[in-house]
C-alpha cells in the first residue's frame, strides 16, 4: 500500500486492470507496461500480462485436472512457497464425470478474471453428444489460437537423437478439433476440418516472428494438401503469403507422414514448425519420445488476451497416478514459462537451474527416465538446491531523486 501511495503521490501509477473487468485496457496502460512483453508478443500476439496487484503478487487459475495433474500441481505450490514466488493459486477442479459444464464455466470466468493459468490435462469422460472437451473448449472459448512447445535434448538422458532443438508452433482452435460433427444419415458420421485464412495467417506469422526474434534460421509447415487440397491447401498457401515479409528467413513446407519418418531418422534437419492442431499433437508426441518422454517438456497456449501453461504432449497420466513415480519436470517447466510470462524472471531462474541440476548433475530421475528415483525425491532434491540460493527481486526507482 506504501509504495501504491507514493506512486499516485508522484503521479507515477498506471491504470490497473480491475478483477471484475479482466480486459479493461487502457492505451496508457498499454504503452507503460510495454517494457514487460518480448518483442514478439507485442507484434503478434499483443497478450496482456495482468497487472500484479497486492504487494507485487498475481492471481493464477490452476486447473488440476485428472491423473497425476493434482500431485503434479502439489508439487509446484510446495515449490513456489519455498522459494516466495509472488503467485496466489485460485484452484478449480472440473468433475470429469458430470455431465454439466457448470464448472467448466466457472473455470473459464476464473481465467478470464485473473489472466493467466497452469493446468493438468481435464478429462470429459461423459460420452453424451452435449459434452464437449473441456480443454478444447477452454481454448476455443479463450481463442488461445497458438501452442509452443520447444523441444530441446538435456545432456545425460536416454534417447534416441541428442542436441534436438525444434520449436513446435501450431494452431489451436481450428482443424479438426474444431468438434463439429454430425451423422448425414443412419450410419455415415461427417467430421468437419475447419482452415480459416485468419487463424491460418495469425500461426504463420507468429512462427516466423519466433524465428525471427529467437535467431532462428528456417520454418517448416507441416500440411497434407496433397489429399486435403483445400483446407490444408489454404494453410500452406497462407504460410507461403507470410513467408514473403520474412525474405531472410528460409521457408520449406512437408507432408505430415513423411514429418514423422523424418523426425525418426533425422529430427536436427527441422528448426521452427509451423502446423496445424492435430499435426502438432502428432509432432510433438513424436518428437517427445525421441528425446526423452512426455515427462519433460512443456507447452504454452497464448491469444491476444490470455496466456495457458501445461506440459507439452497433454497426457493425463491415470495408469501412474498415486504412485509416486510420475515425472513432474513437465509441470514444473510449464510453471516457470508462467512466471517468465508474468515477469518473475528471477524466481523462474532460480527454479529452472535447481531443476536442470537435479536432473542433469545430480542425476535424480523418475523411472520413464531410467531412473530410479520417485516424484517426492525430484521435488525434494530441487528444494534442496534452492535453499542454497537467493532470488533478487526487481526494484524500481519510486523513492530516487533526481
Amino acid at each position: 500500500m506504501a509504495v501504491r501511495l507514493a506512486q499516485r503521490l508522484m503521479k507515477t501509477q498506471t491504470p490497473f486492470l480491475c478483477r471484475s473487468y479482466p480486459m479493461l485496457v487502457t492505451k496508457e496502460k498499454t504503452e507503460d507496461v510495454a517494457h514487460t512483453k518480448s518483442s514478439l508478443q507485442k507484434k503478434v500476439t499483443v497478450t496482456d500480462i495482468p497487472q500484479a496487484q497486492y504487494g507485487g503478487r498475481h492471481a493464477v487459475t490452476m486447473l488440476p485436472g485428472g491423473g497425476i495433474g493434482p500431485e503434479l500441481m502439489g508439487y509446484v505450490r510446495e515449490i513456489f512457497a519455498y522459494c516466495g514466488a509472488p503467485i496466489d493459486f485460485e484452484v478449480i477442479d472440473i468433475d470429469p464425470s458430470t455431465e454439466g459444464n457448470h464448472d467448466l464455466e466457472y473455470a473459464i470466468t476464473s481465467i478470464k478474471r485473473n489472466g493467466v493459468a497452469i493446468k493438468g490435462n481435464i478429462e470429459t469422460k461423459s460420452q453424451t453428444l452435449t459434452e464437449i472437451s473441456r480443454n478444447v473448449a477452454i481454448r476455443n472459448e479463450l481463442d488461445l489460437f497458438v501452442n509452443v512447445v520447444h523441444c530441446k535434448s538435456l545432456p545425460g538422458i536416454p534417447a534416441h537423437h541428442k542436441d534436438v532443438d525444434i520449436v513446435l508452433i501450431r494452431q489451436n482452435t481450428d482443424g479438426e478439433y474444431a468438434m463439429l460433427e454430425h451423422e448425414s444419415v443412419k450410419g455415415v458420421v461427417e467430421s468437419m476440418k475447419v482452415v480459416t485464412v485468419e487463424n491460418a495467417e495469425r500461426v504463420a506469422r507468429y512462427a516466423f516472428e519466433f524465428a525471427r526474434q529467437n535467431g532462428r534460421k528456417k520454418v517448416t509447415t507441416i500440411h497434407k494438401a496433397n489429399i486435403m487440397k483445400m483446407s490444408d491447401g489454404l494453410f500452406l498457401e497462407v504460410a507461403k503469403k507470410v513467408h514473403k515479409d520474412y525474405p531472410e528467413l528460409k521457408h520449406d513446407n512437408m507432408i505430415i507422414d513423411n514429418t514423422c519418418m523424418q523426425l525418426v531418422s533425422n529430427p536436427h534437419q527441422f528448426d521452427v514448425m509451423n502446423m496445424t492442431n492435430l499435426y502438432g499433437t502428432i509432432v510433438s508426441n513424436v518428437i517427445c519420445g525421441l528425446i526423452g518422454g512426455a515427462g519433460l517438456l512443456s507447452g504454452r497456449n497464448y491469444g491476444d488476451h490470455y496466456a495457458i501453461f501445461e506440459p507439452g504432449t497433454r497426457n493425463t497420466g491415470t495408469a501412474i497416478a498415486g504412485k509416486n513415480i510420475a515425472n513432474p519436470f513437465a509441470m514444473i517447466n510449464a510453471s516457470i514459462d508462467m512466471l517468465n510470462h508474468l515477469g518473475h524472471k528471477e524466481h523462474a531462474r532460480v527454479i529452472q537451474e535447481a531443476s536442470y541440476e537435479t536432473i542433469v548433475d545430480r542425476g535424480i530421475r523418475t523411472p520413464d527416465l531410467g531412473g530410479t528415483n520417485s516424484s517426492t525425491d525430484v521435488v525434494h532434491s530441487i528444494l534442496d538446491i534452492l535453499s542454497n540460493k537467493r532470488v533478487n527481486w526487481p526494484h524500481g526507482n519510486f523513492f530516487c531523486q533526481n
